[in-house]
Protein backbone atom coordinates (compact mmCIF):
# COMPACT_ATOMS: atom_id res chain seq x y z
CA UNK A 1 0.00 0.00 0.00
CA UNK A 2 1.37 3.11 -1.34
CA UNK A 3 1.87 6.35 1.46
CA UNK A 4 -0.59 8.11 -0.39
CA UNK A 5 -3.30 5.74 -0.17
CA UNK A 6 -2.34 5.08 3.49
CA UNK A 7 -3.17 8.96 3.79
CA UNK A 8 -6.02 9.12 2.09
CA UNK A 9 -7.03 6.17 4.00
CA UNK A 10 -6.03 7.32 7.69
CA UNK A 11 -7.96 10.71 6.80
CA UNK A 12 -11.45 9.16 5.52
CA UNK A 13 -11.19 6.95 8.69
CA UNK A 14 -10.60 9.89 11.14
CA UNK A 15 -13.72 11.49 9.06
CA UNK A 16 -16.05 8.63 9.72
CA UNK A 17 -15.25 8.83 12.97
CA UNK A 18 -15.65 12.29 13.51
CA UNK A 19 -19.02 12.07 11.22
CA UNK A 20 -20.14 8.96 13.39
CA UNK A 21 -20.54 10.56 16.28
CA UNK A 22 -22.67 13.35 15.40
CA UNK A 23 -25.74 11.74 16.13
CA UNK A 24 -24.51 10.63 19.36
CA UNK A 25 -23.60 14.43 20.47
CA UNK A 26 -26.27 16.10 18.85
CA UNK A 27 -29.55 14.00 19.63
CA UNK A 28 -28.98 15.00 23.75
CA UNK A 29 -29.74 18.23 22.47
CA UNK A 30 -32.68 17.34 20.60
CA UNK A 31 -34.13 15.79 23.52
CA UNK A 32 -33.70 19.07 25.10
CA UNK A 33 -35.99 20.40 22.89
CA UNK A 34 -34.22 21.41 19.48
CA UNK A 35 -35.80 20.34 16.31
CA UNK A 36 -33.31 18.24 13.95
CA UNK A 37 -33.69 21.48 11.32
CA UNK A 38 -32.33 23.70 14.67
CA UNK A 39 -29.35 21.62 15.23
CA UNK A 40 -28.61 21.53 11.86
CA UNK A 41 -28.27 25.10 10.93
CA UNK A 42 -26.73 25.74 14.67
CA UNK A 43 -24.34 22.93 13.18
CA UNK A 44 -23.52 24.10 9.70
CA UNK A 45 -23.45 27.79 10.44
CA UNK A 46 -21.32 27.67 13.11
CA UNK A 47 -19.06 25.83 11.45
CA UNK A 48 -19.27 27.78 8.39
CA UNK A 49 -18.15 31.09 10.38
CA UNK A 50 -14.93 28.90 12.35
CA UNK A 51 -14.03 28.15 8.76
CA UNK A 52 -14.09 31.32 6.80
CA UNK A 53 -13.10 33.02 10.16
CA UNK A 54 -9.85 30.61 10.84
CA UNK A 55 -8.79 30.60 6.84
CA UNK A 56 -8.89 34.20 6.92
CA UNK A 57 -6.94 34.58 9.20
CA UNK A 58 -4.31 31.56 8.31
CA UNK A 59 -4.28 31.35 4.53
CA UNK A 60 -6.62 34.14 3.41
CA UNK A 61 -5.07 33.48 -0.78
CA UNK A 62 -7.65 29.98 -0.51
CA UNK A 63 -10.73 32.92 0.00
CA UNK A 64 -10.18 33.70 -3.67
CA UNK A 65 -12.30 31.61 -5.79
CA UNK A 66 -12.29 32.39 -10.07
CA UNK A 67 -15.41 32.62 -11.61
CA UNK A 68 -15.79 29.63 -13.07
CA UNK A 69 -15.25 27.77 -9.62
CA UNK A 70 -18.36 29.29 -8.06
CA UNK A 71 -20.59 26.11 -9.97
CA UNK A 72 -18.67 23.25 -8.08
CA UNK A 73 -18.62 25.26 -4.45
CA UNK A 74 -21.97 26.03 -4.73
CA UNK A 75 -22.83 21.96 -6.00
CA UNK A 76 -20.63 21.03 -3.11
CA UNK A 77 -22.03 23.21 -0.67
CA UNK A 78 -25.64 23.34 -1.65
CA UNK A 79 -25.58 19.18 -2.29
CA UNK A 80 -22.75 17.70 0.07
CA UNK A 81 -23.76 19.94 3.32
CA UNK A 82 -27.14 21.31 3.22
CA UNK A 83 -28.92 18.52 1.05
CA UNK A 84 -27.48 15.66 3.13
CA UNK A 85 -28.56 16.84 6.46
CA UNK A 86 -32.05 18.47 5.45
CA UNK A 87 -32.64 15.26 3.26
CA UNK A 88 -31.71 13.07 6.34
CA UNK A 89 -34.11 14.81 8.75
CA UNK A 90 -37.03 14.41 6.53
CA UNK A 91 -36.05 10.80 5.78
CA UNK A 92 -35.91 10.09 9.66
CA UNK A 93 -39.17 11.89 10.73
CA UNK A 94 -41.27 9.33 8.22
CA UNK A 95 -39.14 6.17 8.07
CA UNK A 96 -37.45 3.86 10.62
CA UNK A 97 -33.72 4.98 11.41
CA UNK A 98 -32.33 1.52 10.44
CA UNK A 99 -33.80 1.92 6.73
CA UNK A 100 -33.15 5.90 6.91
CA UNK A 101 -29.07 4.83 7.21
CA UNK A 102 -29.75 2.02 4.64
CA UNK A 103 -30.84 4.31 2.38
CA UNK A 104 -28.78 7.23 3.03
CA UNK A 105 -25.83 4.89 3.03
CA UNK A 106 -26.46 3.55 -0.53
CA UNK A 107 -24.39 6.50 -2.49
CA UNK A 108 -21.24 3.83 -2.59
CA UNK A 109 -23.57 2.07 -4.99
CA UNK A 110 -24.34 5.11 -6.96
CA UNK A 111 -21.05 6.23 -7.22
CA UNK A 112 -19.79 2.75 -8.50
CA UNK A 113 -22.33 3.12 -10.90
CA UNK A 114 -21.55 6.51 -11.68
CA UNK A 115 -17.79 5.41 -11.85
CA UNK A 116 -18.99 2.36 -14.67
CA UNK A 117 -21.43 3.74 -17.25
CA UNK A 118 -20.98 7.83 -16.85
CA UNK A 119 -16.61 7.83 -16.53
CA UNK A 120 -16.61 4.68 -18.53
CA UNK A 121 -14.23 3.29 -15.85
CA UNK A 122 -14.16 -0.49 -15.49
CA UNK A 123 -14.10 -1.93 -12.14
CA UNK A 124 -13.32 -4.95 -10.57
CA UNK A 125 -15.25 -7.60 -10.04
CA UNK A 126 -14.26 -8.27 -6.65
CA UNK A 127 -14.77 -4.60 -5.63
CA UNK A 128 -18.08 -4.91 -6.94
CA UNK A 129 -18.05 -7.84 -4.25
CA UNK A 130 -16.50 -5.73 -1.65
CA UNK A 131 -19.17 -3.18 -2.44
CA UNK A 132 -21.99 -5.55 -1.82
CA UNK A 133 -20.90 -7.03 1.33
CA UNK A 134 -20.79 -3.57 2.52
CA UNK A 135 -23.80 -3.33 1.98
CA UNK A 136 -25.24 -6.26 3.69
CA UNK A 137 -23.07 -5.73 6.81
CA UNK A 138 -24.63 -2.02 6.54
CA UNK A 139 -28.25 -3.37 6.39
CA UNK A 140 -27.44 -5.63 9.87
CA UNK A 141 -25.87 -3.02 11.52
CA UNK A 142 -29.17 -0.50 10.62
CA UNK A 143 -31.50 -3.85 11.14
CA UNK A 144 -33.95 -2.53 8.53
CA UNK A 145 -36.76 -5.63 8.81
CA UNK A 146 -37.24 -3.50 12.14
CA UNK A 147 -40.46 -2.02 11.06
CA UNK A 148 -40.34 -1.76 7.46
CA UNK A 149 -42.81 0.75 6.84
CA UNK A 150 -42.09 2.46 3.90
CA UNK A 151 -43.39 6.12 3.27
CA UNK A 152 -43.45 7.60 -0.34
CA UNK A 153 -42.51 10.89 1.09
CA UNK A 154 -39.96 9.35 3.03
CA UNK A 155 -38.45 6.37 0.37
CA UNK A 156 -37.72 9.74 -2.37
CA UNK A 157 -36.23 11.72 0.59
CA UNK A 158 -33.98 9.25 1.41
CA UNK A 159 -32.65 7.96 -2.54
CA UNK A 160 -32.15 11.80 -2.68
CA UNK A 161 -30.11 11.70 0.45
CA UNK A 162 -28.07 9.21 -0.87
CA UNK A 163 -27.83 11.01 -4.12
CA UNK A 164 -26.44 14.74 -2.01
CA UNK A 165 -24.34 11.94 -0.47
CA UNK A 166 -22.71 10.64 -3.51
CA UNK A 167 -22.28 14.22 -4.72
CA UNK A 168 -20.44 15.12 -1.54
CA UNK A 169 -17.92 12.19 -2.76
CA UNK A 170 -17.35 13.35 -6.93
CA UNK A 171 -17.78 16.80 -6.41
CA UNK A 172 -15.35 16.68 -3.35
CA UNK A 173 -13.04 14.48 -5.04
CA UNK A 174 -12.79 17.00 -8.41
CA UNK A 175 -12.41 20.03 -5.85
CA UNK A 176 -9.84 18.79 -4.20
CA UNK A 177 -7.61 17.71 -7.08
CA UNK A 178 -8.44 21.30 -8.94
CA UNK A 179 -8.28 23.33 -5.59
CA UNK A 180 -6.72 23.00 -1.85
CA UNK A 181 -9.59 21.23 0.07
CA UNK A 182 -9.82 23.32 2.68
CA UNK A 183 -10.88 26.29 0.28
CA UNK A 184 -13.67 23.91 -1.00
CA UNK A 185 -14.78 22.95 2.44
CA UNK A 186 -15.21 26.43 3.66
CA UNK A 187 -17.21 27.53 1.01
CA UNK A 188 -19.17 25.04 0.80
CA UNK A 189 -19.69 25.13 4.07
CA UNK A 190 -21.09 28.86 3.84
CA UNK A 191 -23.25 27.95 0.80
CA UNK A 192 -24.91 25.24 2.69
CA UNK A 193 -25.26 27.36 5.64
CA UNK A 194 -27.07 29.90 3.89
CA UNK A 195 -29.48 26.96 2.29
CA UNK A 196 -30.33 25.79 6.00
CA UNK A 197 -31.04 29.25 7.23
CA UNK A 198 -33.42 29.96 4.86
CA UNK A 199 -35.11 26.32 5.68
CA UNK A 200 -34.81 27.37 9.40
CA UNK A 201 -33.94 30.49 10.39
CA UNK A 202 -31.29 30.99 13.44
CA UNK A 203 -33.63 33.64 14.98
CA UNK A 204 -36.01 31.09 15.76
CA UNK A 205 -33.56 29.31 18.15
CA UNK A 206 -34.78 29.12 21.38
CA UNK A 207 -32.11 31.00 23.62
CA UNK A 208 -33.58 30.02 26.84
CA UNK A 209 -32.78 26.57 25.56
CA UNK A 210 -29.29 26.53 24.80
CA UNK A 211 -28.07 26.24 29.11
CA UNK A 212 -30.16 23.82 29.89
CA UNK A 213 -28.49 20.62 31.25
CA UNK A 214 -28.33 17.43 29.19
CA UNK A 215 -27.21 13.71 29.77
CA UNK A 216 -24.29 12.71 27.66
CA UNK A 217 -22.83 9.34 29.01
CA UNK A 218 -21.50 10.34 32.52
CA UNK A 219 -21.98 14.19 32.10
CA UNK A 220 -24.09 16.74 32.51
CA UNK A 221 -22.97 18.85 29.47
CA UNK A 222 -25.66 22.01 28.58
CA UNK A 223 -27.13 22.19 25.12
CA UNK A 224 -24.87 24.86 23.67
CA UNK A 225 -21.65 22.87 24.14
CA UNK A 226 -23.15 20.00 22.11
CA UNK A 227 -23.87 22.29 19.60
CA UNK A 228 -20.45 23.51 19.25
CA UNK A 229 -18.76 20.33 19.51
CA UNK A 230 -21.14 19.07 17.02
CA UNK A 231 -20.34 21.66 14.31
CA UNK A 232 -16.16 21.43 15.07
CA UNK A 233 -15.55 18.28 15.54
CA UNK A 234 -18.79 16.79 13.51
CA UNK A 235 -18.83 19.03 10.93
CA UNK A 236 -15.67 21.67 10.29
CA UNK A 237 -13.08 18.77 10.91
CA UNK A 238 -15.16 15.79 9.25
CA UNK A 239 -15.75 17.67 6.31
CA UNK A 240 -12.12 19.01 5.98
CA UNK A 241 -10.30 15.84 6.41
CA UNK A 242 -12.82 13.79 4.17
CA UNK A 243 -12.32 16.02 1.39
CA UNK A 244 -8.66 16.25 1.55
CA UNK A 245 -8.66 12.14 1.57
CA UNK A 246 -10.44 12.73 -1.98
CA UNK A 247 -7.07 14.08 -2.74
CA UNK A 248 -5.45 10.59 -2.38
CA UNK A 249 -8.50 8.20 -2.67
CA UNK A 250 -11.24 7.78 -5.52
CA UNK A 251 -14.49 8.70 -4.58
CA UNK A 252 -15.68 5.01 -5.20
CA UNK A 253 -12.95 3.85 -2.55
CA UNK A 254 -13.78 6.66 -0.17
CA UNK A 255 -17.20 6.03 0.13
CA UNK A 256 -17.25 2.78 1.11
CA UNK A 257 -14.59 3.02 3.57
CA UNK A 258 -16.85 5.89 4.98
CA UNK A 259 -19.08 3.19 5.81
CA UNK A 260 -17.63 2.47 9.19
CA UNK A 261 -19.98 5.94 9.93
CA UNK A 262 -22.69 4.11 10.73
CA UNK A 263 -20.81 1.57 12.73
CA UNK A 264 -19.38 4.38 14.69
CA UNK A 265 -22.80 5.72 14.98
CA UNK A 266 -23.80 2.57 16.43
CA UNK A 267 -21.37 1.95 18.90
CA UNK A 268 -21.33 5.26 20.59
CA UNK A 269 -25.19 5.68 21.09
CA UNK A 270 -24.58 1.83 22.72
CA UNK A 271 -21.76 3.54 25.19
CA UNK A 272 -23.01 6.98 25.36
CA UNK A 273 -26.60 7.13 25.32
CA UNK A 274 -27.52 3.46 26.61
CA UNK A 275 -28.73 2.46 23.10
CA UNK A 276 -29.32 -1.29 22.56
CA UNK A 277 -26.35 -3.37 20.30
CA UNK A 278 -27.66 -6.34 19.09
CA UNK A 279 -25.16 -9.51 18.06
CA UNK A 280 -26.67 -9.16 14.34
CA UNK A 281 -25.42 -5.59 14.49
CA UNK A 282 -21.70 -6.81 15.63
CA UNK A 283 -21.68 -9.38 13.18
CA UNK A 284 -22.95 -6.75 10.96
CA UNK A 285 -20.33 -4.28 11.32
CA UNK A 286 -18.09 -7.71 10.62
CA UNK A 287 -19.25 -7.70 7.16
CA UNK A 288 -19.31 -4.19 6.89
CA UNK A 289 -15.19 -3.97 7.87
CA UNK A 290 -14.80 -6.77 5.70
CA UNK A 291 -16.05 -5.60 2.27
CA UNK A 292 -14.51 -2.15 3.15
CA UNK A 293 -11.41 -3.95 3.12
CA UNK A 294 -11.84 -5.68 0.34
CA UNK A 295 -12.54 -2.59 -1.81
CA UNK A 296 -9.58 -0.87 -0.10
CA UNK A 297 -7.04 -3.38 -0.88
CA UNK A 298 -8.41 -3.91 -4.50
CA UNK A 299 -8.06 -0.28 -5.13
CA UNK A 300 -4.64 -0.25 -3.32
CA UNK A 301 -3.28 -3.20 -5.93
CA UNK A 302 -4.47 -1.18 -9.11
CA UNK A 303 -2.83 2.14 -7.54
CA UNK A 304 0.56 -0.34 -7.15
CA UNK A 305 0.36 -1.44 -10.91
CA UNK A 306 -0.56 1.79 -12.21
CA UNK A 307 2.41 3.54 -10.88
CA UNK A 308 5.07 4.64 -13.73
CA UNK A 309 8.17 2.73 -14.31
CA UNK A 310 11.28 5.05 -14.50
CA UNK A 311 11.08 7.53 -17.37
CA UNK A 312 7.33 7.64 -17.92
CA UNK A 313 4.68 9.69 -16.71
CA UNK A 314 1.37 8.88 -14.95
CA UNK A 315 -1.24 9.18 -17.97
CA UNK A 316 -3.56 11.72 -16.66
CA UNK A 317 -6.84 10.44 -14.57
CA UNK A 318 -4.68 7.91 -13.46
CA UNK A 319 -5.19 6.86 -9.71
Amino acid sequence: MSIEVRAGTALILTSSLCFGVSGTIAKPAMQAGLSPEQVATARIALAALVLLAGVAVVRPRLLRVRRGEWPLLLGYGLLGVAGVQLCFFVMVQRLPVGIAILLEFVSPVLIALWTRFVRRVRLPGVMWLGIALAMLGLALVAQVWDGLTIDAIGLLAGLAAAACSAAYFLIGEHGATTREPLGVVTWGMVAGAVAVCVVSPPWRLPVALLGAPTTLGPWRPPVWTLLVAVALLSTALAYALGTTALRHLPASVASVVGLLEPVVATASAWALLGESLSWVQLAGALVLLGGATIVQLVHSRRSTSAQPVAGQECPAGAP
